[in-house]
């Protein structure tokens, strides 16, 4: 084959569509030490990419070496394991000009003028001066124009636009010190779709690229074992999404998307977050570039660690850790959306209000003005409490962060008083985390009490009956012995969870060892955790069971004392909190 060939067909490995193309002259960028780097593309990348940096350049005389395999290569060769530049192997010009229409122009720092080369489906035109005051310019027009079969495999323009824009903002978040735009200049327009001016530190680089709400509801991580590093940013399970596109992971500063990486988040987060639900995270992954192999495909989207299982326990360790630490947090943006729900009614004009007295001022108004109030209420002398001292408000309310528990709302909602505001507690959802941690802390120590039957429950479960048998259940309090073909007998069940349908409880555990079949096989312990988890459930306070102000305050205090409390099993928020301010908002007091 001829080198046109040859080109072409290393250009199928390494230019995928657009994407992989701005991918490349931008990391090319990144390495010539640019500060500035701006992209325009026009129809999603198919007729026009144009890459402009203010990088040191390249000379005039390597200017036509620049489009031979291989001749730009940041490396000797004498050791791929070392490598500390985003390019390595120097395909990406010549793939480029191989498929498109590639216009090259550069002026090396100190040099007096810059030059130009173009090259067309592999053909090259003898390079010319040009205007250009600093750095490089990369224009590729037509892309796949001498391979036109693979334009028939590219998405729709507003696609292949989103995979350009994802591109640079994952190149922005490993570059946090280098100024990225992004122009959209179809049809002559002049459209920024993404911008990001350098950053002084990652935390402000990551709020501009991945929004404020991200960096608000984030836990900050910094673990290290045997070498290896992990930074970055993970937040809170109640901040999750429904799918995985908001997972970005880095090595050495290398945007990555790697199975073992993300299968480790996932088995991080599995303790608080529903299977159908997904973290958002920006993990940033630093060790000796000997300990990890970037070679692995042209692309250099995947890597290969000496030692994954190291690897895998950082990010998992490190995460439950923060996820330990950070475990009474709820998502602000729970809140926010909470608020948002209530629409209040607009006066046309400001509404004059008076300075807000005191907490005992009102306090003693109240009393004055309707003593018989508390008495004439009904059903609510189960959950109101009595009147706090007639004083101000602490900063720091003396119940807890939690407040004190002022009525249940629907047999179903904990109404609770903070100083500074309210808090909305789900029952349900709040007692299922509590038991959930209780019955964890159970295994961990003795192995889960278990209580017996008068009478042995039996349950069929036909095909499950062998696999339930071979868990070994009885260290979880659930005794389990045959009873015939698909049959099986409960004699004890855990004493945490109380009166408890063995049925019920044994069709759940079902139903989560089937939902694990299509997934990764996990470990015993967290099939074990899965398992404690549905049991939980069985042992929760039921919504629409009445509480009692005793019952309800000994509830939260054990909330504001039980790790992961501030989601439930599945990821979902156990209270709201609403200041005092904005509630005073919504009726237009400010």
């Amino acid at each position: 084959m001829d080198e046109s060939a040859v080109n072409r067909i290393a250009a199928g490995e390494v230019i995928e569509r657009p994407a992989s193309a701005v991918k490349e002259l931008v990391e090319n960028a990144i390495d010539a030490q640019a500060t500035r780097i701006v992209v325009d593309i026009a129809d999603g990348g198919r007729t026009l990419i144009r890459v402009t940096d203010d990088g040191h350049g390249i000379a005039a005389d390597d200017l036509p070496l620049a489009l031979s395999r291989h001749a730009t290569s940041k490396t000797s060769g004498e050791d791929l394991l070392n490598i500390h530049t985003f390019g390595f192997r120097g395909e990406a010009l010549p793939s480029l000009g191989a498929v498109g229409r590639l216009t090259l122009t550069s002026r090396a720092l100190g040099s007096d003028g810059a030059m130009e080369l173009r090259v067309s489906g592999g053909r090259q035109d003898p390079p010319r001066p040009a205007a250009l005051r600093q750095g490089t310019v990369v224009e590729l027009r037509d892309l796949f124009h001498a391979t036109p079969a693979r334009l028939k495999f590219l998405k729709s323009e507003r696609s292949e636009t989103m995979a350009v824009t994802d591109t640079l903002r994952r190149l922005a978040m490993a570059e946090p010190a280098v100024a990225f735009t992004l122009r959209d200049v179809s049809d002559g327009g002049d459209r920024v779709l993404f911008r990001a001016d350098g950053a002084a530190n990652l935390i402000d680089r990551l709020a501009r690229v991945l929004g404020r709400d991200f960096t608000d509801n984030a836990m900050s991580l910094d673990a290290e074992r045997e070498g290896i590093r992990l930074t970055g940013l993970a937040a809170l399970p109640t901040y999750s999404r429904g799918n995985a596109v908001h997972q970005y992971l880095f090595v050495n500063g290398r945007p990555v998307r790697d199975r073992m990486l993300t299968g480790a988040l996932r088995g991080a987060y599995a303790d608080v977050l529903a299977k159908d639900r997904h973290a958002v995270a920006a993990l940033f992954l630093t060790c000796d570039p000997t300990k990890v192999d970037c070679n692995v495909h042209p692309a250099k989207t995947e890597v290969r660690f000496r030692d994954a299982g190291v690897v895998r326990g950082l990010i998992v360790s490190g995460l439950r850790h923060a996820l330990a630490e950070a475990g009474h947090r709820s998502s602000t943006t729970v809140g926010t959306a909470t608020l948002g729900a209530l629409t209040p009614e607009r006066p046309a004009a400001p509404v004059y209000q008076m300075d807000r007295p005191s907490l005992g001022a009102r306090t003693a108004a109240y009393t004055a003005q309707m003593p018989g109030l508390a008495e004439a209420s009904a059903r609510v002398e189960d959950v109101v409490e009595a009147t706090p001292p007639v004083q101000d408000a602490p900063q720091t309310a003396p119940e807890g962060y939690l407040g004190a528990a002022r009525a249940q709302l629907h047999e179903n909602y904990i109404l609770a008083q903070t100083s500074d505001g309210l808090v909305l507690v789900d029952q349900h959802a709040a007692h299922e985390r509590l038991v959930y941690e209780r019955l964890k802390a159970q295994m961990r120590d003795r192995g889960v009490t278990a209580q017996a039957l008068l009478i042995p429950e039996v349950v069929e479960v036909g095909a499950m009956a062998d696999r339930l048998l071979s868990l070994d259940l009885a260290r979880l309090g659930l005794a389990l012995e045959p009873f015939g073909p698909g049959t099986l007998a409960v004699r004890e069940t855990p004493a945490i969870l109380g009166q408890v349908s063995a049925k019920a409880l044994i069709a759940d555990i079902i139903e989560e060892l089937e939902d694990d079949e299509d997934a990764d096989p996990l470990s015993l312990q967290s099939k074990i955790d899965a398992i404690l988890s549905r049991m939980s459930c069985h042992g929760s306070v039921r919504s629409g069971r009445r509480m009692s102000a005793p019952e309800m305050n000994a509830l939260l205090r054990e909330m504001e004392a039980t790790p992961h409390s501030g989601q439930c099993n599945h990821g979902r928020p156990t209270y709201v909190t609403l200041k005092l301010a904005d509630i005073e908002r919504l009726f237009g007091r400010t």
